[in-house]
């Protein structure tokens, strides 16, 4: 098993060098494995959020190394970094945020467009590839618009799938759902994580979806206890 992400005494300050300067991740260490399905929870104003930036390297620490893939990302620059999220990383968020006039294959295909330049058929064909994974074939062409909300949610996990990430940071993901919309994305996540090996890291604070998971990392007042939940 490879350690997808390490985060070694990570901290995060703002205001830094100022009267005001404030610590808001006091040293957090986690680790993940390919194929791990963990649970981040955490009340508001925990940090969760913050850390969830750093993981995704949307933001950097003030301190401490995160590694991706065993690539210490402390010493890249930002288009190095924007290369490795690009190409490691999924994200899934509580709105889909998809492109409301395009299509559910040109949604799934806007990943592989960023990374490319330009469209082609291979991309047509993985997009259709993973529409059909997500139960979505016959829903290929219809604009993002008309689909329903759990449809919509579909379609974006098969976009974070595009590049085949190894890891897939899913913020909220059924926040937006109803129940049984939220009980089928969830088992198309542990789905795609159990076939495919990919690493999954949720935001949630649905306490039955957390349980469902292999593992629950609680983040309390900037901090990750020693004693996670089973």
């Amino acid at each position: 098993m490879v350690d997808v992400l390490v985060l070694e005494k990570i901290r995060k300050s703002y205001n830094v060098g100022t009267p005001v300067e404030t610590e808001i991740l006091h040293g957090i260490d986690l680790t993940m494995r390919t194929g791990d399905f963990l649970a981040l929870m955490g009340p508001s104003g925990s940090g969760k959020s913050t850390l969830l930036n750093i993981i995704g390297l949307l933001d950097r620490p003030t301190d401490g190394r995160l590694l991706i893939n065993g690539e210490d990302t402390s010493i890249l620059g930002d288009a190095e970094l924007t290369r490795l999220r690009g190409k490691t990383i999924g994200f899934i968020f509580q709105y889909h945020y998809l492109i409301s006039a395009f299509t559910a294959q040109e949604n799934v295909m806007m990943p592989m467009l960023v990374d490319r330049g330009w469209p082609d058929a291979a991309m047509a064909k993985r997009a259709d590839e993973l529409l059909d994974r997500v139960g979505l074939a016959p829903w290929r062409s219809n604009m993002a618009m008309n689909m329903s909300g759990g449809q919509q949610q579909r379609v974006a996990i098969a976009r974070a799938l595009a590049m085949d990430p190894d890891l897939v940071l899913a913020d909220e993901p059924t926040g937006n759902l109803d129940s049984k919309s939220a009980d089928a994305v969830f088992d198309l996540m542990r789905q795609i994580n159990r076939e495919r090996g990919t690493t999954f890291l949720i935001v949630t604070h649905n306490i039955e979806l957390a349980k469902r998971c292999d593992r629950i990392v609680e983040v309390v007042d900037g901090r990750v206890p020693d004693f996670p939940h089973a």
